[in-house]
């Protein structure tokens, strides 16, 4: 069963949180603010921490910079009033891992935490596997049928990222900010020339490819046949 810590400073939203949560197969924890969060994560094993932005004492932003300068990488999803791109930009550069504007969808938040601890499980294993094609984190190698490719680290990342989430849609700027330093001085079209690089080597691959969608992005689609 996974742990969920809800860190949110109003009692009827963190009640009706833990409710959701309860009612869909999570064990949950509260707090109240960061400082208790703190507490929480120092006693409990967690799996997922949905977290409000704005709380007294510690702050999500605080919350979640002294979190992963600890270096506990627990996947965080942000739910806030604030819906500036400022506000959303500062949550992920200090290291959540998804973000959503209050009052939030329950369906929606359920998929959401269910796609990050699918997505955090594939980290901690370090593996990856589409059909016949397994992806090894650790080596930053795709093995076929006992062959293996070693890639370079940008489109082994960029290969993983798309593989993890089949079908779903990433445009070129998301890409560029999760896989790219802020820093970098790489242009957005460094996205396409890594992409055009991957097609061209796993053009033969029956297991995925990786689709243009117009005016939006990328996206992976798997082959391999479910039923």
């Amino acid at each position: 069963m996974f742990c969920i810590l809800v860190v949110e400073d109003d009692e009827n939203t963190r009640k009706l949180m833990k409710t959701i949560f309860l009612l869909n197969g999570y064990k949950v924890f509260v707090a109240k603010d960061g400082i208790d969060a703190l507490d929480k994560i120092q006693d409990h094993h967690i799996d997922l921490i949905v977290l409000d932005l704005m709380m007294p004492r510690m702050d999500g932003y605080e919350f979640t910079t002294t979190l992963r300068k600890a270096n506990n990488n627990v996947p965080i999803l942000m739910v806030t009033a604030k819906e500036a791109p400022a506000d959303k930009k500062k949550g992920f550069l200090v290291g959540t891992d998804d973000y959503m504007v209050k009052p939030v969808d329950e369906e929606e938040m359920l998929l959401r935490v269910k796609a990050l601890l699918r997505r955090s499980r594939i980290v901690n294993e370090h593996r990856l596997t589409i059909g016949g094609t397994e992806l090894d984190y650790d080596s930053f190698t795709v093995f076929r049928e006992g062959t293996g490719i070693e890639l370079p680290n940008k489109e082994f990342m960029l290969l993983y990222k798309l593989l993890s989430y089949p079908n779903k849609i990433f445009t070129r700027r998301s890409l560029m900010d999760e896989l790219w330093d802020i820093n970098s001085e790489s242009d957005i079209r460094t996205v396409d020339v890594h992409i055009n690089r991957l097609r061209d080597r796993f053009k033969d691959n029956p297991d995925f490819g990786i689709v243009t969608v117009r005016g939006l992005g990328y996206k992976a689609v798997s082959k391999v046949c479910t039923e």
